[in-house]
């Protein structure tokens, strides 16, 4: 008896999707391949800022250090954000900047940059760790003066545990497109969590496959897709892109980035931490590109403490218009002048959240 002709359509409708199957995973092992015997992982980096450049060992691991040699005047702490290519140079606008009129430190958080990168599960608590080690040496070389740090995006988040942890250390904080004021990531959450989920950490970070995904995530048109998206612009810093490219493909970069997607990284209570903040607090972001979402700021607004300020730009003002963000940091240093809301007895004992 002759077959119906969608009698066949189970059959074809298997083939093919065995056959798609196949082409995936195909596709996937040409790639792993490529990305093992094709792509270099050992690109030339320079450093990512000029001056001195130190390897501190601290207690979370050896972290890299910058600063610009100068001696006299307040030091000045500037730390970058946490992204896949995250380095020291997304602050080199603000470095250079500054080091013509005051000691200038940058660090590369553990993971990234020149700061040790071994695999594991990186946490606020690492971060914060490696910021308390970084903080202490500053001191130790001026004095035991109190310093001002100025933290990038999620970094402003591990910046408020450490001002809270250790306020004695700081005479005020800077926040530039800071997270945590969004409907995703503020929060009141436990104090000291992350949101971390280890499974989908540990599937990210196979040994097989992870640097395969990892080498899609920063090839060029990807990092530019995600720079364009921060900067609300194709106008976007192309030394940023060709510096990051470079410090994705080293040894060992894939595994913060990984802790990173999967969630270790984001607190979960950025909320509590802000609310808690009695240093002067100097905030800026911008008004244009994907990170944007700024509806719990209004709450700071009228804080004493607080001074926020908004700029037509994308995530990274200080590469868009530099003049105008050192003149609104250097407005609020001048405001705060001696009195800078600092009280002692609080100053010598952590603070609650």
């Amino acid at each position: 008896m002759p077959s119906r002709p969608h009698s066949f359509l189970p059959h074809l409708a298997g083939r093919a999707a065995r056959g798609l199957g196949l082409a995936v995973l195909g596709g996937a092992a040409g790639w792993i391949a490529y990305s093992r015997l094709g792509i270099d992982h050992r690109v030339p980096l320079p450093p990512a800022l000029p001056g001195r450049l130190q390897r501190l060992r601290t207690p979370v691991g050896a972290v890299n250090l910058y600063d610009d040699g100068l001696e006299s005047g307040v030091p000045l702490l500037l730390i970058h954000s946490v992204n896949a290519a995250a380095s020291a140079y997304e602050v080199r606008p603000l470095y250079r900047h500054f080091a013509r009129s005051r000691p200038v430190y940058a660090l590369d958080l553990p993971g990234f940059g020149f700061s040790e990168r071994r695999r594991q599960v990186y946490t606020p608590a690492v971060m914060v760790g490696a910021i308390h080690a970084v903080v202490a040496e500053i001191r130790r070389r001026h004095a035991a003066v109190r310093i001002d740090a100025i933290a990038l995006s999620l970094s402003a988040e591990y910046l408020a545990r450490a001002a809270l942890e250790r306020a004695q250390d700081y005479r005020s904080l800077g926040l530039i497109s800071p997270t945590g004021f969004d409907a995703r990531l503020s929060g009141r959450g436990p104090l000291g969590g992350n949101r971390g989920n280890d499974t989908a950490r540990a599937a990210l970070d196979l040994p097989v496959s992870g640097q395969a995904l990892f080498d899609a995530l920063t090839s060029r048109p990807s990092m530019r897709y995600f720079l364009e998206k921060t900067w609300g612009s194709r106008d976007i810093d192309e030394g940023l892109l060709d510096y990051g490219y470079a410090s994705a493909h080293q040894p060992g970069a894939e595994h913060a980035p990984f802790s990173f997607i999967a969630g270790h990284l984001f607190p979960t209570d950025a909320t509590r931490l802000y609310d808690a903040l009695w240093l002067p607090v100097w905030m800026i972001h911008g008004t244009r590109g994907d990170f944007v979402d700024y509806r719990y700021a209004d709450a700071f607004y009228d804080r004493p403490n607080w001074t926020i300020e908004t700029m037509p730009t994308g995530a990274f003002p200080h590469f868009e218009r530099l003049g105008a963000v050192a003149r609104s940091y250097e407005l609020f240093l001048d405001e705060i002048g001696s009195t800078h809301l600092t009280d002692p007895a609080r100053a010598d004992s952590p603070a609650s959240v």
